[in-house]
């Protein structure tokens, strides 16, 4: 029997949590695949301003759901077994966390250990535009072994809706952790024009 496939999806307050969501939706689809959660406080009231859902909604998308303030819980230990974490959308302040080694809450903890267990940790880093400091943060989070995937549109595809740009952006993201959600549209190369060598 296969051993299952955990992912940690973490939402922030930063614009864009519907990413966090079509992550979870994505993963719940995919058999052998358990997600853990984990919303801050911020995400809860961003939330309701960009989407019809709610945070019960949401909390029902995944297997398991922690506290934001829950250090305790099984995913702040580095041996609890998982394939990585997403924070989608990552927050300026998530974002400072990861760099500065600052483990106050379970968000932040639970990236820490991601890092020094060397897993992957997606952040879905979500401002713009950018100062020195925010610049200065992502290459600390780089050097510290994170992923920083801010949630850039790529217009290749043609995409004819907002879920289009999400269902592409939230695939690339597990891209990264090595599932194939089945929502990339991929690129094969530039059609050649009739008569062009």
């Amino acid at each position: 029997m296969s051993e299952t496939r955990r992912i940690i999806v973490a939402i922030t307050g930063a614009s864009g949590t519907i990413l966090g969501i079509r992550l979870l939706e994505i993963l719940w689809g995919i058999d052998g695949v358990e997600t853990h959660l984990v919303m801050s406080p911020a995400a809860m009231r961003t939330l309701p301003i960009e989407t019809d859902y709610s945070v019960d909604a949401v909390s029902a998308l995944a297997h398991r759901t922690h506290s934001f303030k829950d250090i305790g819980a099984s995913i702040a230990s580095g041996s609890f077994r998982h394939e990585g974490m997403i924070v989608a959308p990552c927050s300026v302040k998530t974002l400072s966390a990861v760099a500065n080694c600052m483990s106050d809450d379970l968000i932040a903890r639970a990236a820490d250990v991601c890092l020094k267990e060397r897993r992957r940790l997606v952040l879905m880093f979500r401002e713009t535009p950018l100062h020195a400091g925010h610049v200065s943060i992502m290459d600390q989070a780089l050097r510290n072994g994170a992923i920083v995937m801010p949630p850039v549109i790529g217009l290749y595809y043609r995409p004819q809706t907002v879920m289009d740009i999400v269902n592409h952006l939230a695939g690339r993201a597990l891209d990264l952790l090595g599932f194939d959600a089945g929502t990339v549209v991929r690129w094969n190369g530039q059609p050649k024009r009739s008569g062009a060598d």
